[in-house]
């Protein structure tokens, strides 16, 4: 039964640690400038930093043109934006009509990072309870919890991957920028991983907790402090 126990609380701690890792890819820029999905190096030695909500072009030069004098600018915290069309007045990235529209829609599935995140937290805090009911919900919430941040890491690694190949692959000289995955695409691919391990050690830790349980009850001690076990009425020999 101890074993169990510790199996639950692994279990538990990997909930908690997947949501701590989806809170910091929901904290991208512009929340947080220095966390990124993708970041964009320009060859003007400033950079472009994707997130969530957002996106932040860093280090810029103030207008009095003063390098001691950069700062940042961000744009508000919303829903979709339009990062190819950043691209092609930043540094000339060529981006067909498909690959405009389709970054466009993409980024509107990322919503699902902060919901994510709290899912995570509340399949953390059912693990809590520590009793069959609440593992049995943890393990759920969880396995739900997997499932939606499996398809937010894939239609993420699809959306940056097609901004980061035209963005690399350019043949405009001129440009020189580079692209990169941030921290915040890696956090959210060890939350996943985290998630897929927890579902599962949750729900087995129920079910050997369940099965002791059963046992317990069934199993009664005699007279003489040997175990015995119950027997069904149509188990039972009649007495003549």
């Amino acid at each position: 039964m101890a074993a169990t126990g510790i199996i639950h609380h692994i279990g538990t701690f990997l909930l908690f640690a997947s949501a701590i890792l989806l809170l910091i890819t929901t904290i991208s820029s512009p929340v947080v400038n220095d966390i990124s999905l993708l970041k964009v190096d320009l060859q003007n030695s400033s950079s472009i930093t994707f997130g969530t909500f957002g996106y932040c072009v860093r280090d810029v030069v103030s207008d009095s043109g003063n390098e001691n004098s950069k700062s940042d600018y961000c744009t508000g915290k919303h829903i979709g934006y339009n990062p190819a069309g950043l691209m092609e007045n930043v540094d000339n990235t060529d981006f067909n009509t498909a690959s405009t529209e389709t970054t466009k829609v993409l980024t509107r599935v990322m919503v699902l990072h902060p919901i994510c995140c709290g899912l995570a937290f509340i399949a953390f805090l059912l693990a809590l309870g520590a009793g069959i009911c609440g593992g049995l919900l943890a393990s759920l919430t969880a396995a739900l919890t997997w499932a939606l941040t499996l398809v937010v890491l894939v239609t993420d690694f699809v959306f940056f991957g097609i901004l980061k190949s035209h963005i690399n692959d350019t043949d405009d000289d001129q440009a020189g920028s580079h692209a990169s995955f941030g921290i915040g695409i890696w956090t959210l691919l060890a939350a996943t991983i985290l998630l897929f391990f927890a579902s599962i050690i949750v729900f087995l830790a129920c079910c050997s907790a369940r099965r002791h349980k059963k046992s317990a009850r069934v199993s009664t001690k005699n007279d003489y402090g040997t175990t015995t076990t119950k027997r069904h009425f149509w188990q039972r020999r009649t007495r003549y």
